[in-house]
């Protein structure tokens, strides 16, 4: 019993891991880069075809150039999503806000009067 609940925090933990999990399109894999958010099998074939034919991609403007149909929107999308090109997000690009609560916090509670 102990192992099979070792076992499901160890898929847990490692499942966490993909999620936050960053991917450099210079070194990933096709499975890496299908596992980010806005890349698809084609979009993962057309990034390696062209790392293997161009090389590493020197930075975001070289990677929207060289691999079609990524422009300003959807590389701040894939950024956002976890991929970056030499280790770097996209400038600009900022992670998802945490959602805030839209309820008033009510007011402070009046200070003791001092005598």
């Amino acid at each position: 019993m102990i192992k099979k609940l070792m076992l499901a925090v160890a898929t847990l933990c490692a499942t966490m891991g993909f999620a936050f999990a960053q991917v450099d399109v210079n070194k990933a894999d096709s499975a890496a880069l299908d596992g980010v958010k806005g890349v698809g099998p084609a979009m993962s074939k057309a990034i390696l075809t062209e790392r293997e034919k161009g090389g590493e991609f020197k930075d975001w403007a070289d990677f929207q150039k060289r691999v079609k149909g990524v422009g300003d929107k959807k590389a701040m999308k894939l950024s956002a999503a976890g991929l970056q090109v030499n280790g770097k997000p996209m400038e600009g690009a900022a992670a998802k806000p945490a959602k805030t609560s839209a309820k008033p916090v009510g007011k402070p509670a009046a200070e003791p009067a001092k005598m």
